[in-house]
């Protein structure tokens, strides 16, 4: 089995669970998507709930990105680590008074509303701050993303974005919304997306709706595309960065941008989540009547996405060299779900030994919690070891 590169000797001297992230592999990534979007009229804005650890965040923030936040916290995190204003975008289908307030008082670039009683309230209080919110109407394309029914956000059933038949409505109600300006439309159809046809038809319905725009005279400035982009989370080893070019070259193919018209785009995953392992150890290996259980002192509370969403990680045992053998890899916590793989092939596994949960860096320690009273998990990285 090839194995992942880690500093295993630095590893034992550390308390497990823990979130190992490789620099390198970070700045590389952002390095490419920086290259395939330069000379273009593209802007990426990263999505901050898949991993708002500030180190991760002031790194991303270097490269001249933008931050495309889902609350008011993940307003003042991206400020806080060096994001400006003028490149915040906030989203989010539930925003409270004081989240649009934090949006309103340092002035981001973009709020991206999803129905029309957000629309009233926004402009509700920024009129009582003598402000104008710049805003960008989120419409379900009522297109399937071919991915998981938890992180499929864009058909019309779903609870986020604005269904098209309400927009005649919206655009008669926006006339007396005097402090709102409309710059732009928003769309994001779901996440861990590799079938990429699932963007084509996305361009297909964009196109669509910018005619209708225009045959009403309206100049949409503002295209966002919002993410969605999946990563190969069987092979990190071998495939660790996600098809950014193949991604890019779809949008500029498809989408015939109108004069000093701009691309935005919203990933997350794609930018942190090959870059981040979870760490731990192995407690017990258990011999059941037909299975072995590999008992890890990492749980479900550490790294929900295979107990949520039933998700795939690449797993490794970095300290063993043995045979392999078949185990069902488990947690430590009280629930029947705390699962991370059943019936997988791992390097014979004894007490000690560390495993390396692969690709975790995104959507894992940004949804860790502390149930069954437990620590969060620290994390370490690649150029600090």
């Amino acid at each position: 089995m090839i194995k992942g590169v880690f500093p295993v000797e630095k590893f034992h001297q550390l308390n497990t669970p823990f979130y190992y992230y490789d620099i390198a592999l970070l700045r590389a990534t952002l390095e490419t998507i920086r290259r395939e979007i330069e000379h273009k009229p593209f802007h990426l804005h990263y999505a901050v709930k898949a991993n708002a650890n500030p180190r991760i965040l002031r790194e991303i923030s270097s490269f001249g990105f933008g931050a495309d936040c889902v609350s008011g916290n993940e307003i003042l995190r991206a400020l806080e680590c060096g994001f400006t204003p003028n490149k915040i975008v906030f989203a989010g289908v539930g925003k409270t008074d004081r989240e649009m307030e934090i949006g309103l008082d340092n002035n981001i670039f973009c709020f991206n509303v999803e129905s029309i009683p957000e629309l009233e309230v926004l402009n509700a209080i920024a009129s009582k701050k003598g402000k104008t919110a710049k805003v960008a109407l989120r419409i379900n394309p009522n297109i399937d993303a071919h991915t998981h029914k938890y992180i499929t956000t864009g058909l019309t059933e779903n609870k986020f974005g604005i269904n098209e038949q309400d927009l005649p409505q919206i655009l008669k109600l926006m006339k007396s919304l005097m402090n709102l300006q409309l710059i732009g439309i928003h769309f994001h159809i779901g996440s861990q997306i590799t079938n990429l046809t699932s963007f084509e038809d996305l361009c297909v319905k964009v196109k669509e709706l910018q005619e209708w725009f225009n045959r009403k005279e309206i100049n949409l400035p503002i295209i966002n595309v919002g993410g969605g982009l999946g990563i190969n989370y069987q092979h990190p080893n071998h495939i660790p960065m996600a098809d950014f070019e193949s991604y890019f070259r779809l949008f500029k193919k498809n989408l015939q941008l109108q004069p000093n018209q701009e691309l935005h785009f919203e990933l997350g995953r794609a930018v942190v989540a090959p870059c981040g392992s979870l760490i731990s150890r192995v407690l017990f290996v258990k011999e059941g009547i037909k299975k072995k259980f590999l008992i890890l002192d990492a749980g479900m509370n550490d790294l929900i996405r295979p107990a949520l969403y039933q998700a795939f990680h690449h797993i490794e045992n970095i300290t063993s060299n043995k045979e392999a053998a078949l185990y069902d890899v488990v947690g430590p916590i009280c629930e029947s779900s705390d699962l991370f793989a059943e019936q997988i092939m791992l390097d014979e596994s004894a007490r000690g030994d560390l495993i390396s949960i692969r690709s975790a860096g995104a959507y894992g320690e940004t949804m860790a919690s502390q149930y069954n009273c437990r620590n969060l998990p620290l994390s370490y990285f690649s150029d600090q070891l």
